[in-house]
């Protein structure tokens, strides 16, 4: 996630001037990068080229009394009213002969349904890497490293623009299935239990944080998100610039690369952070999914969210994997 710059908000403020209307306006101009760049995206799903509504047709804004003080997090709204939900009165500009597409909205029930499908892929495929891949020989050397790549190069991409094809999403839940099945195992190898510990600590901080969110404990306010982003910003930074030294032989200390050996306070330190940091982007993750149905974002980019949500729980699951791998040590 990336914090929403002022350029970003310029665009959503000209976005909803063009909607024509205040609470449009009010509506996309949000400091969840996330949902900033979905209901962006949306509205350009919405608004085809050549046209755009004109002011006082319906759009992302709620009427008067409308929209807002919905159910929470966690509770389908099937038809309910919000920003304008699609199949209902639309914001394309009609004419005689031209007929306004129809596009369904996303549900909280597609995000649940999609995310945990891509859960069990990944964990398809990681069972299979850890039976077949320590007896592939070199073939496992090359499905790593295209693992890795593809990792990577989703990871990186999916920071600039929502992903919502549902086979490139597909292509990351097998790639980090590939690299989990194989170092889980290594870790296994050593400190037998330990891959059981991770996972059940994985669901467990996010069920915790699912019950805070839900209850209101936590909420995505603005100071809240930019804490969360910068902090997590950071820790992206630092590891990287840990990986970077240790390729050229100094290592800051702040990961630890191999499975056994002595460990220091600071990389425990630094993975506790990780863990803290990893926890509370979930309540982003919520809020963009919750307002996005609120805003009835076309159905597609709930595999946007689920990919969110995938991407949280792997990277809280590789914290919590190494620092128990150095408590054991």
């Amino acid at each position: 996630m990336l914090p929403a710059g002022t350029l970003d908000r310029c665009r959503s403020a000209r976005t909803a001037a063009d909607l024509g209307g205040r609470d449009e306006e009010a509506a996309l101009r949000s400091s969840n990068p996330m949902l900033n760049r979905m209901l962006r995206n949306a509205v350009r799903d919405r608004v085809p080229a050549g046209g755009a509504p004109q002011y006082g047709q319906q759009g992302y804004a709620p009427q008067y009394g409308q929209g807002y003080g919905q159910p929470g997090y966690g509770q389908p709204q099937y038809g309910q009213p919000g920003y304008g939900q699609y199949g209902t009165q639309t914001p394309y500009p009609t004419t005689p002969g031209m007929v306004a597409p129809q596009v369904r909205p996303m549900t909280i029930d597609d995000v649940v349904i999609r995310t945990l499908g891509l859960i069990g892929l990944t964990g398809v495929v990681g069972a299979l890497s850890w039976v077949l891949l320590p007896s592939a020989g070199p073939i496992a050397g090359v499905l790593l490293a295209v693992a890795c790549i593809a990792t990577l190069g989703i990871a990186l991409f999916s920071w600039f623009r929502p992903i919502t094809n549902p086979a490139v999403i597909a292509v990351y839940a097998v790639s980090q299935g590939l690299l989990l099945g194989t170092v889980s195992r290594v870790f296994e190898s050593f400190y037998p239990g330990i891959v059981l510990q991770a996972v059940v600590g994985t669901f467990a901080i996010f069920a915790g944080m699912t019950v805070l969110y839900k209850f209101r404990v936590l909420r995505a306010t603005p100071k809240f998100t930019k804490f969360v982003i910068g902090a997590l910003i950071g820790v992206v930074v630092l590891s990287v610039f840990n990986l970077v030294l240790s390729a050229f032989g100094h290592n800051p200390g702040l990961i630890q690369y191999t499975v056994t050996g002595k460990v220091s306070w600071l990389p425990i330190v630094f993975s506790l952070v990780c863990i803290v940091v990893g926890a509370l982007t979930f309540v982003l993750d919520f809020a963009a999914v919750e307002e996005g149905v609120r805003a009835g974002a076309p159905q597609k980019y709930a595999w946007y969210c689920a990919f969110a949500l995938l991407a949280g729980l792997i990277f809280l699951y590789w914290q919590i994997l190494r620092i128990l791998g150095y408590l054991r040590r």
